[in-house]
This record gives structure tokens, C-alpha cells and sequence, in this order.
């Protein structure tokens, strides 16, 4: 069976069609939630609410596109609305800077790495790093290593051998650490 033959059998309702569907791209899914969030918990739990829109919604995809790219869109959604939701907790810089036990105020110290911040500035490294790739090394490396394709997809995809893939994904990869080392 073709995948559009067991998404139009998930369309009726058929529970092993669509159990087949997240079988076959939750792991997809996962990467694009991870990514995007950064929070490993929190990409689990984003996978498992966009399966249970695409169980409810199943019915809208009309075969225009392929399912793994309607699939990444709502993916990227539920994400995307997930962060609009989710308001930071705001504190008084007062209560960021002092605590008070007792009669006693201790000065919190803001010498400690933020995680967050490292992982923008690792980010913006690897981007950076990224554009001075080669288009065929990049394309291999964001499909495998971002975007959870495995190399058969991605053969299929840009029209190529498994092992080609394999090899422009090692290329990218040495490429990448030999760029980010350079700092150039």
C-alpha cells in the first residue's frame, strides 16, 4: 500500500492505518517539536498533541501535498501556538537580586551560564557555519540531522544513491566541526 492509500484508510477511521502514520513519522515529528522548543520533554509532549490534532483533523488533508510536508506544518502549528501560550513568569528584578530569610537578605549571584543563552549563541555558530557549506553537504545534513529524514528518504528525495547520502552527510559533518573549530 502506498502511504495516500493508508491515510485515506485513516480518513475512515481506521485505527491500524493510523497507528501505521505515527509509527512512520513520529520520530519525524519529535525532531521538528525538539528543535523548535529545545526542551526534550516538552518536544514529547508537543509529538503526542500533534497526533492527536492529525487524528482529529485527518479529515482536512486533501492529498494537495504530500503527507509528511502537511505533517510538518501542523507539527510546526502546534509548536508555534504551544509558545504564544506560554507566557513567562515575570519577576520584580527586586526578587531576582535579593532573597530574604528571616531578618537576613542574600544577594543572588549572576555569575552562573544560562543555558539558554548558550544554546542561541551555539545556534547562531552552527548557522553561521552552515552557509559556508557546500549546497549538497547542507542539504543532506539539514534533512538527516535537523529534520529526521533516514538516507533512503533523503536518496529519494534529491535523486541519489543511499551511500551518496551517507557520504555527503560524513562530508558535511567533518566539514562542519572543521569550520566551527576555525571560529570562522
Amino acid at each position: 500500500m502506498t502511504e495516500i492509500d493508508i491515510v485515506r484508510l485513516a480518513q475512515t477511521g481506521d485505527a491500524a492505518a493510523f497507528e501505521h502514520l505515527y509509527k512512520a513519522h513520529r520520530t519525524r515529528v519529535y525532531s521538528v517539536c525538539l528543535r523548535m522548543t529545545g526542551n526534550p520533554s516538552l518536544a514529547e509532549d508537543l509529538t503526542q498533541e500533534t497526533f492527536l490534532l492529525v487524528y482529529r483533523k485527518i479529515q482536512s488533508f486533501r492529498g494537495q501535498s504530500t503527507f509528511s510536508t502537511w505533517l510538518y506544518r501542523v507539527s510546526v502549528n502546534v509548536v508555534l501556538m504551544k509558545q504564544r501560550i506560554k507566557r513567562p513568569n515575570e519577576t520584580p528584578l527586586e526578587e531576582r537580586t535579593c532573597q530574604t530569610e528571616g531578618d537576613d537578605v542574600h544577594v543572588r549571584e549572576f555569575g552562573v551560564s544560562d543555558p539558554q543563552l548558550s544554546s542561541v549563541v551555539d545556534r547562531v555558530i552552527l548557522k553561521g557555519a552552515l552557509r559556508q557549506l557546500p549546497r549538497g553537504y547542507k542539504k543532506v545534513f539539514l534533512l538527516h540531522d535537523c529534520w529526521g529524514y533516514e538516507h533512503r528518504e533523503i536518496a529519494e528525495v534529491l535523486g541519489c544513491a543511499i551511500g551518496t547520502s551517507k557520504s555527503q552527510l560524513h562530508k558535511a559533518r567533518l566539514r562542519l566541526r572543521k569550520i566551527i573549530r576555525s571560529g570562522s
